[in-house]
C-alpha cells in the first residue's frame, strides 16, 4: 500500500505507521496526478490532551503531587510585589520581583502613566508602521539611545520577541551566532529562527570562544557574538572587555542583552559598559527590557541608525505587532529618569546584593557563579530538592521560585533570589536562616521519597 507523503507531513515515523491502516487501499488520482481521495485521520491528531508534550507535563504534575511538592507557580499577588507581597491574604517576604530599584509605584512613574492614559488612552491602536506611532514611543527611544550613547533605538512590545526578531532579521543561513552556553532562551530561539549556524561556548569562557572563532569564523559571511550583561539564572557578569577584543579581531557584531544589567550594574545603573568603564559605542547591539528596572513591559534595541532602520521596517516582532501601550512607554521613560535622578537606589541595591551573597556563603549555601549583583541563586542540585524547598519556604511565607530542569540542566536546580532596593538586611538574614534550615529537611525528604519509590518498584 502506498501512503501519500504530503498528507503525513509533520508526523513522526510511529504516527505514520499507525496512520497507514486508516488510509484508503487505493488513492485514485486525476490526470494531473493529484490525489482525489480524502484521507481518514484518527481523532487524536486534533486533540490537545493527546499531544506528547501535554502528556509529559501531566506526568510531571503527578510526580510532584506524589512527592508532596507544593506548586508555587501562578500565585496571584494582591497588590504591588515589593520586598513583601500578599497572596491569598497572607503576607510573604518576597524575593521574586524584577523591581530592582524599588521604582514600581513611584509617584513620578504613576503620574507619567496616568497622563499618557488621559492623552492617548490605553492602546496605540495599531502597528506603529501603520498608525500606532505616539509621542511616548519616541521619547522613550530617545532616552534609551542617550543612555547607551547610540545613534538610535527601537522599542518592541515583548522582551523575548526583541531578541528573536532582531537575530532573525539581521542574520541568514550564510552567517553564524556565537553565544554563551547560559544565554537566555530568547537568544537561542532567535538564532534558530535566523537559520544561521549556532555555536555555544562555555559560560564566560572567552578562551573557548576564541578557539571556536579561530576554527569556524572563516566559514561564514557575517557573525554575531551574543551574551547577557548580567546572567538571569546565575547572577554572573559578562567579560565585556574580552568580548569587545574578540569581536574586533574576528570582524563580528557584538550583541549584549542588558535585561537584568540595566539599573543593577554600574555606579549609576547604566549597565555593563559603565560597570567596566567602557565606551558603550564599542558594542554594536544593546538589547534590554522594560519589565525590570523600567517598570513596564517590552524590549528595546539601541545601536546605529542603519541597524534601527533595518529593524523598523523588517523585524517581524515590530512590524507585525501593535505599538507599545502609550502609558507603558511613558512609565518606562519616567522610571529611567528616576534611576538617573536618584542614584542612591543603585547604591542601595549593590550593598544589599553583596550582603546577601556574603551571608549566603556564610551559611554554607551554594551560590554558583553569582557575583553579588541583584541575582543570587542557591543551587541545591536535584529538581526534587528544589521543588520541595520552594514549597517549604512558601509554607513559611517566603516567596522565591524554584528553577528546575529543563530550564536549567539536571543537577543544577536552584532557588533564584532577586534583590531589590526595597529589601533590608534583617529580611535577608531571616530568609537565609530559614532557607538553610529547610534545605536540610528538603534533602532528607527527597532521600526518603526516592527510597520509598524504589521499594515499591
Amino acid at each position: 500500500m502506498t501512503v501519500n507523503a504530503d498528507s503525513l507531513f509533520g508526523l513522526s515515523v510511529d504516527e505514520q505507521t499507525r496512520l497507514s491502516k486508516f488510509m484508503p487501499a487505493e488513492t485514485p488520482a486525476r490526470e494531473d496526478g493529484a490525489v482525489t481521495a480524502r484521507p481518514v485521520l484518527p481523532d487524536h491528531l486534533a486533540v490537545f490532551s493527546e499531544m506528547p508534550a501535554y502528556k509529559q507535563l501531566q506526568v510531571h504534575h503527578a510526580v510532584a503531587r506524589k512527592m508532596g511538592i507544593l506548586n508555587p507557580f501562578f500565585a496571584c499577588h494582591e497588590g504591588m510585589a515589593k520586598s513583601t507581597t500578599r497572596i491569598e491574604g497572607r503576607e510573604f517576604l518576597n524575593f521574586s520581583t524584577y523591581d530592582y530599584l524599588d521604582l514600581n509605584g513611584h509617584p513620578k512613574v504613576c503620574a507619567a502613566a496616568e497622563a499618557a492614559i488621559r492623552d492617548y488612552g490605553t492602546s496605540a491602536g495599531a502597528s506603529r508602521l501603520v498608525s500606532g506611532e505616539r509621542p511616548p514611543h519616541r521619547l522613550l527611544e530617545k532616552s534609551i539611545a542617550e543612555l547607551y550613547e547610540s545613534e538610535s533605538a527601537l522599542i518592541f512590545v515583548s522582551g523575548h520577541a526583541t531578541n528573536v526578531s532582531t537575530l532573525a532579521t539581521i542574520l541568514t543561513a550564510k552567517d553564524a551566532v556565537y553565544h554563551d552556553a547560559l544565554a537566555h532562551n530568547s537568544i537561542i530561539q532567535g538564532a534558530l529562527l535566523s537559520g544561521a549556524q549556532r555555536y555555544s561556548y562555555a559560560h564566560n569562557d572567552c578562551d573557548a570562544l576564541e578557539k571556536l572563532l579561530l576554527q569556524t569564523r572563516a566559514r561564514h559571511q557575517r557573525a554575531v557574538i551574543v551574551s547577557e550583561g548580567l546572567f538571569s539564572m546565575d547572577g554572573s557578569v559578562v567579560d565585556l572587555p574580552r568580548l569587545i577584543e574578540l569581536k574586533k579581531e574576528f570582524k563580528a557584531f557584538l550583541m549584549i542583552d542588558e535585561a537584568h544589567a540595566l539599573g543593577v550594574l554600574g555606579a549609576t545603573g547604566k549597565g555593563s559598559a559603565e560597570h567596566f568603564d567602557l565606551d558603550p559605542r564599542e558594542v554594536d547591539i544593546w538589547m534590554g527590557t522594560m519589565s525590570k528596572t523600567m517598570c513596564g513591559c517590552g524590549g528595546f534595541i539601541a545601536g546605529s541608525e542603519s541597524l534601527i532602520e533595518l529593524l523598523r521596517f523588517r523585524a517581524p516582532g515590530f512590524v507585525f505587532s501593535v505599538g507599545m501601550s502609550p502609558p507603558l512607554a511613558a512609565a518606562s521613560n519616567a522610571a529611567l529618569a528616576c534611576m538617573r535622578e536618584e542614584p542612591h537606589r543603585v547604591k542601595r541595591l549593590a550593598e544589599l546584593s553583596a550582603f546577601f551573597l556574603r551571608e549566603a556563603k556564610a551559611r554554607g549555601l551554594d551560590t554558583g557563579y553569582a557575583q553579588g549583583h541583584g541575582i543570587v541563586p542557591v543551587i541545591v542540585g536535584s529538581s526534587l530538592v528544589a521543588g520541595l524547598l520552594g514549597g517549604y519556604l512558601f509554607e513559611r511565607e517566603i516567596n522565591v521560585m524554584p528553577i528546575i530542569y529543563p530550564v536549567v540542566e539536571e543537577g543544577m536546580a536552584r532557588l533564584r533570589f532577586f534583590l531589590s532596593a526595597a529589601h533590608n538586611e534583617q529580611q535577608i538574614r531571616t530568609v537565609l536562616d530559614i532557607t538553610a534550615e529547610e534545605l536540610a529537611k528538603a534533602r532528607e525528604a527527597a532521600v526518603s521519597a526516592l527510597s520509598a519509590e524504589g521499594e515499591r518498584e
